[in-house]
């Protein structure tokens, strides 16, 4: 039985897992993905019962919390059946869903059922046409319906993720944060990642800083600093006046490297270590060789953990330092 719990060279301790279910999305957001995105052959992506067995293996060495991803993991079909496998164990504190919304008017009722305990939507625009502009998709209207069916559906809450980009839509921070406001949701700001290369626009002149943002937010709200936390690195602050939260996720203004506590499981079963690294373990070709040896799974991951690199180092230039997309990484 390998040591029970995934600890790092500098101390860190694993205890958030982000689990990508699949590659494919119904939407091409044009920082995540291209328009022509190939993706892997279906036999590639780990089966739902992998998945389960790699969830079992990193919970039963301490993981807490697992946030199910894609590409968009709503498209993957038979996940609520694996989400309810994963609600029933008592063990974790946290199981949520980062999605882009499309299909949560068909299937909210469904997570929460499950034991889904929160929702994360990607919502970059409220404006239809540069929504189409941005994820390649006229489909606006279909996420704030999907949005709104999950607030009936119980959960409480629900927090959008936003992409700022210079020139792009940087216009609509405010408008973004009086929408969270009047809906009862949260909100993160996120600097976008250079992760793959991307056709749409040059990184290094879109890019817009949390500083800039918060400062934005600030000339129409007024911020409190919060003790709020979900576990992940944003940094978060307290609408006054409200219940809604504001978070700052800054992977180059304000690296979050020295307190991370989370590894991803991309859809084709590698372990990526750190999101700025393209390294990483092949978790499927080792269970595929030794289908239900459990023992030796959690002995991987626990030996793969002293790989883990103390930092990344994203830069803001145009020079891309990740090859692969984030919808393949897994959000």
């Amino acid at each position: 039985m390998p040591d029970s719990k995934l600890v790092d060279p500098f101390g860190r301790r694993i205890t958030y897992l982000r689990l990508s279910v699949t590659d494919r999305c119904d939407f091409r957001c044009t920082y995540c993905m291209s328009e022509d995105m190939v993706f892997a052959p279906r036999a590639q992506i780990l089966t739902l019962e992998e998945l389960y067995a790699v969830a079992d293996a990193f919970i039963s060495l301490g993981v807490k919390r697992i946030r199910v991803t894609g590409g968009e993991p709503l498209v993957r079909k038979g996940l609520t059946g694996l989400l309810a496998q994963l609600g029933a164990r008592e063990e974790l504190e946290d199981l949520s869903i980062t999605t882009n919304g499309s299909q949560l008017s068909i299937l909210a009722a469904d997570l929460k059922a499950a034991g889904v305990t929160r929702l994360n939507v990607s919502l970059d625009s409220l404006r239809a046409e540069r929504f189409a502009e941005l994820t390649r998709r006229d489909k606006l209207a279909q996420v704030l319906e999907g949005i709104e069916t999950a607030r009936r559906a119980g959960f409480r809450r629900i927090k959008l993720n936003s992409v700022i980009q210079k020139g792009r839509n940087d216009d609509e921070v405010l408008d973004l944060v009086r929408f969270a406001v009047e809906h009862g949701l949260d909100i993160s700001f996120i600097e976008e990642m250079p992760l793959g290369q991307v056709s749409s626009h040059e990184r290094e002149i879109t890019f817009c800083s949390s500083d800039e943002v918060r400062e934005r937010i600030e000339a129409g709200y007024t911020l409190v600093r919060s003790s709020h936390t979900t576990g992940g690195p944003s940094r978060y602050w307290q609408v006054a006046g409200s219940e809604t939260q504001v978070g700052f996720i800054s992977p180059h203004s304000n690296n979050f490297c020295g307190s991370c506590n989370r590894v991803r499981v991309t859809a084709e079963g590698k372990l990526v270590l750190c999101l700025g690294h393209d390294g990483a373990l092949d978790l499927k070709s080792l269970m595929r060789r030794y289908p239900g040896d459990s023992d030796r799974l959690r002995q991987a991951l626990v030996d793969a953990l002293q790989l883990k690199p103390e930092k990344h180092e994203f830069r803001t230039d145009e020079q891309v330092q990740v090859v692969r997309f984030m919808s393949v990484t897994g959000g």
